[in-house]
């Protein structure tokens, strides 16, 4: 279950509690980032990936989303930045963008551009695709929940005929990806969205790193980090 201090935090307001700018000295492994039990070797071991545990649903996500993509742009040369649906909260949608985000991914329509216009379909003003009642605040009731048909027609706005993205979205293909999904966020240890995990060795979130700003610089130091290691084998 997801740690909802992440959301409160949010509700709160994290622009303060993310000025506070540690420096890579004050950062302390076991606080700030968190070393992951038994690392695997990732599916690309010449470069490091980096991986945002997200969900389309999370608020916390989307205040994240405009730090993530400085984080993209920032990335040294010989990085890769992936994401992991999480599909905790059932009750706010998750597990349906889970399924829209694999199968976005396998129809080659998740780009920079439509991942970010997917957060703007949630949460912006009247957006199309919202999970939140605006009047109270508060989700949405499941019948009233966007489907992954609804999420067809927003993808079809970037090449995916709305059938076939239907059809691949209740394919054995996708539900197995999301079966590995979520094995892989309890294999890394991952309760609270957004976390971000680096080359399948650290993870950490805006609780632990101090806020938005400190996650993409401690990813960005960790990220080096990493790099000179494999430059030094």
């Amino acid at each position: 279950m997801i740690k909802r201090t992440v959301v409160f935090l949010l509700l709160a307001g994290v622009a303060g509690f993310a000025s506070a700018q540690a420096t890579p000295q004050q950062w302390v492994e076991g606080k700030n980032y968190l070393a992951i039990a038994n690392p695997q070797p990732t599916d690309q071991p010449d470069k490091v990936v980096v991986t945002e545990v997200f969900s389309f649903g999370c608020p916390a996500c989307n205040q994240f989303e405009p730090f993530l993509d400085k984080l993209r742009a920032e990335l040294p040369k010989g990085t890769v930045l992936e994401f992991l649906p999480a599909s905790f909260m059932t009750t706010e949608d998750w597990p349906v963008f889970q399924r829209a985000y694999l199968t976005a991914k396998a129809m080659g329509v998740d780009t920079p551009a439509s991942h970010d216009a997917m957060f703007k379909a949630i949460w912006g003003p009247n957006g199309p695709l919202a999970t939140y009642d605006p009047t109270t605040q508060r989700p949405k009731a499941m019948a009233n929940m966007p489907t992954i048909a609804d999420v067809a027609k927003f993808y079809a706005k970037y090449g995916a005929k709305p059938a076939d993205f239907v059809a691949t979205a209740n394919s054995f293909a996708i539900n197995l990806q999301m079966k590995r999904a979520d094995q892989q966020l309890i294999a890394w240890g991952v309760d609270s969205t957004p976390t971000i995990v680096v080359d399948g060795k650290w993870r950490l979130g805006p609780t632990t790193a101090g806020g938005w700003q400190n996650m993409v610089d401690m990813t960005l130091y960790l990220v080096k980090k990493e790099l000179a290691a494999k430059q030094a084998k």
